[in-house]
């Protein structure tokens, strides 16, 4: 761990701190864009990995943050019927807009403007978990069961079943 982190970075984890969460950011050498790229960097599987995919609600316009397995895919059919509106993958000038971080280092808290959160059940089988933390290059260990609190989060099954 560097001594000093990113900008980006400290502000996540001033978040934590702020919530009363002793987690500590990471910042890798290597990116940790990717599910996969996160698993590698960090020596867990990548379904340990809670990646955050951020959506556009198509009549409101509200974001809505689906943090989920590294290995599943978002059902967004499933995700219409938990928020009652259809919804679509957000570009990432609505990314930054809404979470105040880029596309691939969006964490699932401290986020720019309120954000709408699912929390994927496969998730809960997991001792620990790995979030993004405001980089592509920065991440931090944390319990399903923090995951859930500190985000507020309605944990549901979103995952997309894979075609046979």
């Amino acid at each position: 761990m560097s001594p000093t982190l990113s900008s980006s970075a400290q502000q996540v984890q001033n978040k934590l701190a702020e919530l009363g969460y002793a987690n500590q950011v990471i910042e890798m050498p290597d990116s940790t864009r990717s599910a996969a790229e996160a698993a590698l960097a960090v020596g867990c599987g990548v379904e340990q990995i809670a990646k955050s995919i951020l959506f556009k609600a198509g009549r409101s316009g509200k974001a809505v943050l689906v943090v989920t397995s590294g290995v599943n895919r978002v059902d967004e059919k499933k995700v219409r019927g938990l928020i009652g509106e259809p919804v679509k993958k957000a570009d990432a000038d609505f990314v930054r807009e809404q979470t105040g971080f880029a596309i691939g280092g969006v964490p699932p808290l401290g986020h720019a403007r309120t954000v709408l959160i699912l929390v994927d059940e496969d998730l809960l089988k997991y001792a620990e978990i790995w979030a993004a933390a405001g980089t592509p290059f920065a991440v931090f260990k944390l319990t399903p069961s923090q995951l859930v609190q500190m985000t507020s989060a309605q944990v549901a099954d979103v995952r997309a079943v894979p075609a046979a």
